[in-house]
């Protein structure tokens, strides 16, 4: 059983593609376009990281080592060249009751347990159930999560001093007011004019990247007194040390974690799994997603043994990531090297940057990732997938991002159902080859949605002794289409007449005859190139 078992796992898992060139040489010019990308991550990254550590209640090194980590090791294996991952607000709204209650080192036990489940979910390949994922659910994920960006930065426009500041931006503190604001709005508005002309000019360097060189030399040089990355908090620290949680081992631990891993698991599988795709229709790149789970569960335990809050992938860092040109691995890589060059020794140089200018990048990273376009269609398409994105995106800013995917889902689901319920009717005739008999063409697909429709398609009283009830258009789902059919079968019984199945698909075939239904007296085709009519034996399911 275990050899088994194992065979199976192995089974399962393909070998990944772990080029850090997939589709190109490595050719300088490239290579100098992905360290300028990966340079321009980095320092979108600092900010990100230490306001996410904010938000969990943890030190700001926690979530730096985080994002050092969970972006080394998925650059490394990950799924889709391009992405970029790290510490993450969705996680970090997660892990704040966790930590306040229990304290950071139960914090970093559970993202080891969530880095096992998500590796769990890899191997099973679970990651394609995203396929699952209706493209207005995109659209609102896509436009929820750019007004949470967009929100996340005006903790930026309070003033420095205070960790409640630099969280999602709408909570406590004082906000600039006069000279400071307007000079903070005219740093960030220059910042996003450099970003947006800089294209136009030239592309030896990413428009982001250019951006913050402008505004930073421009606020070093005139010594202007604007809020800077130092006054959120000090970046400078050491390597990341390896450390076991400090965490009682016995059940009443996993009891107490084993929540909190589930919820962070899915979220992070989620978000990732999303931008993958987001990712992969700018790139043109498909596949990855199971790659994508193993790589993030990977980085996930490997981070919470160094002390880190444990990440997913960052929409944000991403779009600014394939925007300046990175496509490959060396970028996330380059990304996360960066990133601990800086906490270990450019931390007094960074901690200069003014705010303003990474608020301009995440503008325009907004003004990038919000799907426009979106509004424009609300009117072209149907009712239910206007209504499901408004939903997501709304659900998204409002609760989390894995909260709104499950709901947009379930609302497509229950509506595609809603649909197809509809859809179920019959067309009646005199049967050719049985004579006197009635046939019902039923049109349409036989599930729980459509069988109480299914069921009053037929007149029991006015029927003659024989009916044919022909499939040929039709489907027979699930065990409420098998409910149904005995039913029906049921009434005609009482009436003393008698009903016969006809052009069942072979999958339909195989689900009546497993439960019982289909009385077979003979060899039939299974393909059907003859009609083969089927009594159907009444009881199985208890109906009456």
């Amino acid at each position: 059983m275990p050899r088994a078992f194992l065979a199976s796992v192995a089974n399962r898992l393909a070998i990944p593609d772990l080029r850090w060139m997939p589709d190109e040489p490595l050719t300088a010019s490239r290579f100098r376009i992905e360290l300028l990308s990966g340079l321009t991550v980095a320092l979108a990254l600092v900010p990100e990281a230490v306001a996410f550590a904010f938000v969990a209640g943890v030190h700001p090194l926690v979530g730096l080592y985080a994002a050092f980590l969970v972006g080394l090791i998925t650059a490394l294996i990950g799924g889709r060249p391009g992405m970029i991952s790290g510490a993450t607000g969705a996680l970090a709204v997660v892990m704040v009751a966790l930590v306040a209650q229990h304290g950071v080192e139960y914090l970093f036990a559970t993202v080891v347990l969530m880095g096992v489940l998500q590796l769990v979910a890899g191997v099973m390949q679970w990651g394609k159930f995203i396929r699952l994922v209706p493209h207005p659910v995109m659209l609102g994920f896509v436009n929820g999560l750019a007004i949470v960006i967009f929100l996340a930065q005006m903790g930026q426009f309070k003033v420095p001093g205070s960790m409640e500041n630099t969280g999602h931006g709408m909570g406590g503190g004082e906000w600039l007011s006069g000279g400071p604001l307007m000079l903070m709005l005219a740093l960030v508005a220059l910042t996003m004019v450099v970003i947006w002309i800089m294209p136009r000019v030239t592309r030896v360097i990413p428009a982001p990247l250019a951006g913050i060189a402008v505004v930073a030399a421009l606020v070093i040089g005139a010594g202007l007194d604007v809020p800077r990355v130092g006054d959120m908090a000090s970046i400078k620290g050491g390597l990341p040390r390896f450390h076991i949680p400090m965490v009682p081992l016995n059940w009443e631990t996993l009891e107490t974690i084993l929540p909190y891993a589930v919820i962070l698991a899915a979220i992070g599988l989620i978000e990732s799994l999303l931008t993958l795709n987001l990712v992969g229709d700018i790139t043109g790149k498909r596949g990855g997603a199971s790659q994508e789970c193993i790589a993030q569960g990977a980085a996930n335990v490997v981070t919470g043994f160094f002390g880190g809050m444990g990440g997913c992938a960052m929409i944000g860092q991403s779009m600014i990531n394939v925007k300046s040109g990175g496509r490959t691995r060396v970028a996330g890589i380059a990304a996360a090297l960066f990133l601990l060059v800086f906490i270990l020794v450019g931390a007094p140089l960074i901690e200069q940057i003014p705010l303003a200018a990474l608020v301009g990048v995440m503008f325009m990273v907004v003004i990038g990732t919000f799907a426009w376009n979106s509004l424009m269609i609300l009117r072209k398409v149907p009712l239910t997938d206007a209504f499901v994105t408004v939903l997501v995106t709304v659900v998204t800013v409002m609760e989390d991002l894995a909260v709104a995917v499950v709901v947009g889902v379930i609302v497509s689901a229950l509506a595609y159902a809603w649909n197809n319920a509809k859809r179920i009717h019959a067309v009646t005739r005199e049967s050719h080859t049985a004579k006197g008999a009635k046939v019902y063409e039923i049109q349409g697909p036989l599930f729980f949605g459509s069988t109480d429709g299914f069921v009053e398609l037929f007149e029991v009283e006015q029927d003659p002794a024989t009916v044919i009830v022909d499939f040929k258009e039709s489907r027979v789902v699930d065990q409420s289409a098998l409910q149904a059919i005995e039913a029906v079968a049921l009434k005609y019984e009482a009436a003393g007449k008698q009903v016969m199945l006809r052009h069942l698909s072979r999958d339909c075939h195989q689900l009546l005859t497993k439960a019982g239904h289909l009385m077979v007296d003979s060899d039939d085709d299974p393909d059907y190139g003859l009609a083969v009519d089927y009594s159907v034996r009444t009881g199985i399911l208890g109906g009456h």
